[in-house]
Formats: C-alpha cells, structure tokens, sequence
C-alpha cells in the first residue's frame, strides 16, 4: 500500500498544477473572470491584424501611400489608450510613432517597452497594418492595429 502513495501524490500534484496552468494562462498574475488580462488573453478575431473587409487602404503590402506623417484614431487598450502616428516617405511606411501607450501601470510599462519597438518593426515589414501583434501584449497590439489603419486610411486617400 505504501508504495502506491507517492504515485498517487504525483499525479495529483502534476494534475493541480496543470489545472492551475489551464486557468491563470501560464502567468502569476491574479486572474479576475470576464476581464481581460493583457499579459495572457488571445487578441478577439476583429483585433487581430487580419484584413477585414472595408478596413481600408492598409490591406495590400504593395500598397502605395501619399508621403507625410498621418495620426491614427485613439483606441482604447483596455489599460490605457493607443495611438500612432505613420511616417510615409517614398510611398513606403518608414516608421510608427506612439503617441499614446498604456502607461500607468507598472506592468503595462513593462509590456509595452518590450512590445512597442516589436509592434513598430512588424508594420515598417508588412508595409500595412496587418500585423501579428505581440504576444503578452494582446490589448496594446488590437489597439496599435487599428490605430495604424486609421492612419494609414488617410495615407491612401490623401
């Protein structure tokens, strides 16, 4: 009998911690349900960086873009606001801006130095604002997408 207890207790220490795993996401970071947590949660389908029909002049890497520096809408990333400014030179997206960034908690200023310059590099790479995002920094990289869109809307149409 005494040599099947410390099996038993293996296995349901491992099943606890995978169950802990399941539900925190991996992180330490207290979980409340129902809000989300910009370390660990999947950007919703409409954040995503996928092209969506009518979002505009963003959709198409070759696309061709009026020179000049175009400021994004303000979108909210649940921790804070985004926005961006699009630099276009020679037709071609030279560099992203933040204007605005989730910054008033000490987490989200550790998330957004990691995920911003990551953010900036997949737009100038992808020449639109289909971008992967960041993962860790869902709500930053929803908000940087549209924002982006809604600069590079104007870059199209001016």
């Amino acid at each position: 009998m005494k040599r099947y207890i410390t099996p038993v207790i293996f296995v349901v220490v491992i099943g606890a911690l995978t169950a802990y795993y399941l539900v925190t996401g991996g992180s330490s970071a207290p979980v409340t349900p129902g809000v989300p947590n910009e370390m660990t949660g999947p950007l919703p389908s409409t954040q995503r960086g996928t092209p969506q029909s009518g979002t505009g002049a963003g959709d198409q890497a070759s696309q061709k873009y009026t020179d000049g520096t175009y400021t994004g809408n303000v979108e909210d990333a649940f921790y804070g606001n985004v926005q961006v400014q699009a630099v276009i030179k020679d037709g071609k997206i030279v560099d992203v801006i933040f204007l605005q960034h989730p910054s008033e908690r000490d987490r989200s200023v550790l998330v957004n130095a990691y995920a911003m310059p990551l953010l900036k590099a997949q737009a100038v790479a992808a020449q639109n604002a289909n971008v992967d995002g960041v993962s860790g920094a869902s709500a930053t990289s929803g908000a940087f997408v549209q924002s982006l869109q809604s600069a590079l809307d104007q870059a199209a149409k001016a």
